[in-house]
């Protein structure tokens, strides 16, 4: 019998293994891939925004589930924590607008090689293309039993399995199962992190990237709006702050709700008006769709022309007063029928999970599965982009390992 079986071998799983084998329990990582860290491995676009340097209460008001709950190990495990012991064990990291933190060489498969390097530092064992299938509790601990049939008994369980999103990295909601046959109540998993569907055609300006725009996401008895980058995908939205926004409402009803983009923010109605007159006068005798390139991107001014139904070969000055309105409305709130979220495949994270009100919040240890610690994103907590998920994932892998290992061994 092993003193820790720990379940998954991804950002939680590993911080785990860590801090409990330098306290000198046994441990193994069973993993059903055949490389460890394998949805850290695509994160970043494959450069691994490993957390975001800043205090712990910055970092609490980027967390949209869990922000009371992860106060103990956000506080006790910080950024700052994370970047020292990366750093000591000799990754070269640095700080991106945002204080978002990558490593040095822009690969993520160093941020795993360090992490792996931490866990079997300590002497943890990784035993990878080692899926679990089943887990029994018994009175003095826990029967693991893999794929193939394998028995394991373990003292203790640390289940880090992941959520719902990305599947072909492992995730497959697997530790759902393993803690609700265990007595554990799931929070109902859902896309946090996604694109949003459109009811309107955007292929036409697929792949364009708006900057410094503002974004509505409205519907019935709610509202959320975020400043800053977004893009169009073949059939919706994307970029940061539509993927923030979903996580604001991933659990809302969206049937009749609107996206609302106003291109130009820092301009009021009046200064709009008078900048749309400028640009006119400049190109009087131009054809409106050769008149716009001042104001917006060139492959967006097509679809405005079409959005406001306006002729789009009609000479500048013979745009009439009421046409230069829907022009300048279009600009202001240029609105769209949502039609849902994308799948929770889609989802950089998965919301939901294991419920909070189950798990002690300094331990992470199961209040009433006596020896079993439930990490990373299984549980019911996510945060906004920008290293912050990563974070909570090793925060609670370090605080569940130094529960089960001792304090700084």
């Amino acid at each position: 019998m092993i003193d820790v079986a720990i379940v998954g071998a991804g950002a939680s799983g590993l911080a785990a293994a860590g801090c409990a084998a330098r306290g000198g329990a046994s441990v193994s990582v069973f993993d059903g891939n055949e490389k460890a860290g394998k949805k850290l491995y695509i994160t970043g676009k494959g450069r691994c925004n490993v957390t975001n340097d800043c205090e712990p209460r910055e970092f609490l008001s980027n967390v949209v589930g869990g922000k009371k709950f992860l106060q103990s190990c956000i506080y006790r495990f910080p950024p700052a924590y994370t970047k020292e012991l990366l750093t000591g064990l000799g990754l070269k990291l640095k700080t991106e607008r945002g204080n978002r933190v990558f490593p040095s060489s822009d690969k993520s498969s160093d941020v795993i090689k360090t992490l792996v390097a931490f866990a079997e530092r300590g002497g943890a064992k990784l035993r990878l293309n080692s899926r679990v299938a089943r887990i029994e509790k018994r009175p003095d601990g826990f029967l693991l039993i893999l794929e193939g049939g394998e028995r394991v008994e373990a003292k203790r369980l640390v289940l880090a399995c992941g959520g719902k999103s990305y599947s072909s990295t492992g995730s497959r909601g697997d530790g759902f199962k393993f803690a609700a046959s265990l007595g554990h109540t799931i929070i109902d998993p859902v896309p946090a992190l996604v694109p949003i569907r459109l009811g309107q055609s955007v292929k036409a300006i697929e792949g364009l990237s708006l900057k410094n725009v503002s974004a509505t996401v409205c519907g019935d008895g709610f509202s959320e709006s975020a400043f800053g980058e977004l893009l169009f995908t073949s059939d919706g939205a994307s970029g940061p702050i539509i993927l923030s926004m979903s996580s604001l409402v991933n659990r809302k009803k969206l049937d009749g709700a609107k996206l609302i983009i106003d291109l130009k923010p820092a301009l009021g109605e009046d200064k709009l008006d008078m900048r749309i007159l400028s640009d006119f006068e400049k190109y009087a005798n131009k054809q409106l769709k050769n008149a716009l390139f001042d104001l917006l991107p060139r492959s967006l001014v097509p679809y405005i022309i079409g959005y406001c139904a306006l002729d789009a070969d009609k000479v500048v000055n013979a745009v009439t007063k009421s046409e230069r309105a829907k022009l300048r409305s279009a600009i202001k709130a240029l609105t769209f029928d949502i039609t849902g979220l994308y799948d929770v495949e889609y989802g950089i994270v998965t919301a939901g999970g294991v419920s909070l009100k189950e798990i002690d919040p300094s331990t992470m240890e199961s209040k009433f599965v006596s020896g079993l610690y439930v990490v990373g994103e299984m549980l019911d907590a996510d945060a906004f982009t920008g290293g912050f998920n990563i974070q909570i994932a090793l925060s609670t892998g370090f605080a569940a390992g130094e529960a089960i290992g001792g304090p700084n061994v």
